[in-house]
């Protein structure tokens, strides 16, 4: 459901934490065509082999088409800014695309949601295509970022494997083993199904989860595996319970009239290296690489991994229903449930 009042709580929160974050930056031109650099960030680490395959690849496929006079300017591992400057920082135009995990911001920009939905981010891991470029349900997310005036170009054709929960001293083997639980987690769709089985959640990024799980600051956290072991988190686990509790996909975003302005050239760059990603990313960096190098690390720490039975599975599709229809709520029923079915194919 498109709400004024919430877009103009985004576009000040944008506004005024990338200014003073970037305060004594030099500014960017307004109009892309009178700028021949593009600067762009993304928080992750080389530690994260999978999602950096992808990442990496689109950048010297970009600088491949871009014609001289041109300059791509590319800072990683927040070298430039954090993950949760980054959405401030393009609003602001003090970067021009920005790679961004979808779970970091929903709570801003809700349709980006339905890749969070438990079971669902499962639908959209195994079936990638229905998140690549045109697709209906990649159109029917970019008609409603544009109104919060953001254009995603590219997720990568689908998301990484599903976010499980993950355990240092007590086996998790139901959502109910929940109660009374400190728990990890990013996005606002896994945080009402901890919360919805008496956990408790916390918003803790990435780079910190190591130390909150040393110290006894959380329970449990909500993981990727491109986490786990980009992190080194496996050294702190040893329990995993394998439920699809939500999902991430790694996006290039754009503003949307930064995006409308480009040069035709300098846009067909980005097209190309939008459809590189499309077709290396879904194959290579969200499922080869972790499942040849990521979980045999995992069978490597000895981690003891729960896998839920076809009745564990049927009782999970009960029990994330009401997180659907929460979701519904906040993008409208009839937008929700378009999405929804797009996701899973119907």
């Amino acid at each position: 459901m498109y709400n004024p009042a919430r877009r103009q709580l985004l576009k000040a929160a944008c506004l005024g934490g990338a200014s003073i974050l970037f305060a004594g930056l030099y500014p960017h031109k307004a109009s892309a065509s009178a700028m021949d650099i593009y600067k762009g960030v993304t928080y992750l680490p080389p530690a994260y082999r999978g999602l950096r395959y992808g990442i990496d690849g689109f950048i010297d496929t970009l600088k491949q088409n871009i014609f001289d006079g041109t300059e791509i300017q590319f800072f990683d591992s927040g070298s430039l800014m954090k993950a949760d400057a980054q959405l401030p920082a393009l609003m602001e135009g003090n970067i021009q695309f920005m790679f961004h995990a979808t779970t970091y911001i929903t709570r801003s920009v809700p349709i980006v949601g339905v890749t969070g939905l438990p079971e669902i981010c499962d639908q959209l891991y195994k079936h990638g295509n229905r998140l690549a470029i045109k697709s209906p349900l990649w159109r029917l997310i970019n008609d409603q970022l544009a109104k919060d005036n953001l254009f995603m170009l590219t997720v990568g054709a689908g998301l990484t494997e599903s976010e499980y929960i993950w355990s240092r001293y007590k086996q998790i083997k139901e959502l109910t083993d929940l109660k009374g639980m400190r728990c990890r987690v990013v996005g606002s769709e896994v945080s009402r199904l901890i919360e919805k089985f008496g956990g408790k959640t916390t918003r803790i990024p990435s780079s910190q989860t190591y130390l909150a799980l040393q110290r006894g600051t959380v329970d449990a956290a909500v993981l990727a595996i491109n986490t786990v072991i980009a992190r080194n988190l496996q050294e702190q686990l040893r329990f995993c319970l394998k439920l699809p509790v939500t999902g991430v996909g790694v996006a290039v975003f754009f503003k949307k009239d930064y995006w409308d302005s480009m040069p035709a050239s300098i846009k067909e760059a980005f097209w190309k290296a939008g459809k590189w990603y499309d077709t290396h990313m879904s194959r290579t960096g969200y499922q080869q690489i972790p499942r040849e190098q990521y979980w045999p690390l995992i069978q490597k720490a000895g981690i003891t991994i729960t896998i839920p039975t076809d009745r564990q599975k049927a009782d999970f599709l009960r029990q994330v229903k009401p997180i659907w229809n929460w979701w519904k709520g906040q993008v409208g029923e009839t937008l929700g449930a378009k999405a929804i079915a797009l996701a899973r194919g119907m």
